[in-house]
């Protein structure tokens, strides 16, 4: 099978708009188009409108009739209006043209070029005096904003396992800096298993660890379990106690989801004398209102709460984070090698009274930023002719083209083991400066020779070694002090802009909230064409660049050691 170029006559599905919404994307039901047949007029429009849909559909979302990806808020378009209104676009959008979206609201189309991007993505940006959670929720009720969060408003949310890896990842790192590189007969303890909490449980068994997770709200888990991303669910506290304790006993990594509140089970741990080896959190702390579910409501007593005195809301969630942290501290204490999984729960911990929140490290300097400083980063890509066999024939191909890289291909094993896919056939693994690049070029060649049956999407999360902003967590503890500085994911953005990214965006807040964030996103696109080559070339060479410019700058030298290395102009 030949891909057409991007200029040829296509072969498309000759639906209308209307048909097209009535077939793909009837509220509240979503789905993304598959095969090699297109819908838009051009590959670059097909794989946005794609992956856009496959944001929605139910295997991804959170709650695809109010638009949420993940995260409590964090949505794909503000209004059901607006969605269709991007998808009409995007079915009728030339390669000459790109889209602009202002907060999930498309706004208008500018001329541009065949190599440009072909949608501009802005979500959650507010002025910094006005970047606060009370200025964002008085415009978003008055629709005039929505949360983007991370790869939810960027169209490139693949689901749990687009943080896998990454999680994986963090824990692995904990096990050889900590235990040796052995997690066997190790308890890993967190809060969390929604959107991003989710991929902890698998992450926790890959690494060899025994896993306690706790969430409120039990379709969480319940979505976990159908995924397989945990093995038990129980709403017994005993019950879960004696799974674990066995399990860590003959070194079994297995994972148990227990439904409770996370500061209550800590309080109990620590009144058992059980002293997790492992403590992090990824509940939805990020957000005070709308994410964290205070200690002692019941989720229908938080809803109601929620709507009728959102500030009485907030304070008791304030409260609630201040003990569940003053738990964590103790554990801590008692040994438990603890750290903030970015969530900003340290911040509202402190804010609700515990003064000693910060006692606990970030995960970022504690584990990840040696990766960082290397460009490596979350490495993604979708199957556009949904065959998961697609899949198979990248990760066979990213083994003969990286067999040295001992690490990325036990994990792509365990992958395709363990992971199951949500929505569009996807991938996820860490790649770093000269990687991506040559992992792109070569995906685009399987398209050109027709050994995957469509385009491939490649893209990353927003959480990367030179795309991100935010002192609590990608950027807390910077060399030089430079942790708050935003002109580096502007930098990413415009680089990646210039260098043809099939669409791009630049959001506030992702992860740890208003006003502790900015962050860029990236996605491109092989479609096995000479354009892609050289957009693929220029924005995978460009984008983990950032990383190492970035740390460079502040002082590292390992990062400056990987510049001389790969001949970056710095």
């Amino acid at each position: 099978m030949n891909i057409p170029a991007a200029s040829a006559t296509v072969q498309r599905s000759g639906l209308s708009v209307s048909e097209f919404i009535q077939k793909y994307a009837n509220h509240p039901t979503y789905i993304p188009p598959t095969g090699p047949i297109l819908n838009a007029k051009n590959w670059q429009s097909e794989a946005a409108l794609r992956m856009f849909l496959n944001n929605l559909t139910d295997e991804v979302a959170e709650d695809p009739s109010r638009l949420v990806v993940y995260g409590g808020i964090g949505q794909a378009a503000r209004t059901v209006a607006d969605a269709q209104k991007i998808i009409e676009v995007l079915l009728n959008l030339e390669e000459d043209e790109s889209l602009l979206v202002q907060s999930g609201k498309p706004v208008g189309k500018v001329r541009t070029h065949a190599e440009a991007p072909r949608v501009l993505i802005a979500n959650s940006n507010l002025v910094p005096h006005w970047a606060t959670w009370e200025h964002f929720n008085e415009l978003r009720e008055r629709g005039l904003m929505m949360y983007g969060q991370m790869t939810a408003g960027s169209w490139i949310y693949i689901g749990t396992q687009g943080i896998l890896q990454g999680t994986y990842e963090t824990f692995a790192a904990c096990g050889r800096i900590h235990f040796d590189g052995d997690l066997r007969h190790k308890l890993l303890v967190t809060g969390g298993l929604g959107g991003m909490g989710g991929a902890q449980p698998l992450a926790a068994t890959i690494a060899g660890a025994t896993f306690l997770g706790v969430d409120v709200d039990p379709d969480r888990i319940k979505k976990r379990l159908d995924t397989r991303y945990i093995d038990k669910m129980t709403y017994d506290y005993e019950e879960a106690k004696a799974w674990v304790l066995e399990a860590k006993e003959k070194g079994e990594a297995i994972s148990v989801g227990l439904v409770g509140d996370i500061g209550d089970v800590l309080e109990k741990l620590i009144q058992d004398n059980i002293t997790p080896e492992i403590l992090t959190d990824q509940t939805s702390a990020h957000d005070p209102i709308n994410g964290y579910v205070p200690n002692g409501l019941t989720l229908e007593e938080a809803k109601n709460l929620r709507e009728k005195d959102p500030q009485g809301y907030k304070a008791l969630s304030l409260k609630s984070m201040a003990r569940h942290v003053g738990f964590m501290l103790e554990l801590q204490r008692r040994g438990s090698r603890t750290f903030d999984y970015g969530n900003n729960l340290r911040e509202f911990a402190q804010q609700g009274g515990e003064k000693n929140a910060f006692n606990i490290p970030g995960f970022v300097p504690e584990y990840m930023r040696p990766l960082f400083c290397e460009g490596k980063g979350p490495f993604r890509w979708a199957a556009l002719s949904g065959d998961p066999e697609d899949i198979k024939v990248t990760d066979a191909a990213l083994k003969e083209l990286f067999p040295e890289n001992e690490h990325m291909i036990k994990w792509l094993v365990e992958a395709e083991e363990k992971v199951a896919f949500q929505g569009l056939p996807c991938r996820i693994c860490w790649l770093g400066m000269g990687e991506r690049e040559k992992a792109g070029l070569m995906f685009n060649q399987l398209v050109r020779d027709g050994k995957v049956k469509a385009p491939i999407v490649i893209g990353r999360d927003h959480l990367d070694c030179g795309s991100v902003a935010s002192p609590y967590r990608e950027t807390e503890g910077m060399l030089d002090g430079s942790d708050a500085v935003s002109d580096w994911p502007l930098l990413n953005l415009m680089s990646n802009t210039a260098g043809g990214a099939t669409w791009v965006s630049f959001h506030h807040g992702g992860g740890v909230g208003i006003g502790y964030s900015q962050h860029a996103g990236m996605v491109i696109l092989a479609d096995g064409t000479e354009r892609a080559d050289r957009c693929l070339s220029r924005v995978l060479y460009n984008d983990p660049a950032m990383g190492i410019f970035r740390h460079a700058d502040a002082g590292y030298e390992t990062a400056q050691q990987n510049a001389e290395k790969f001949g970056l102009k710095i």
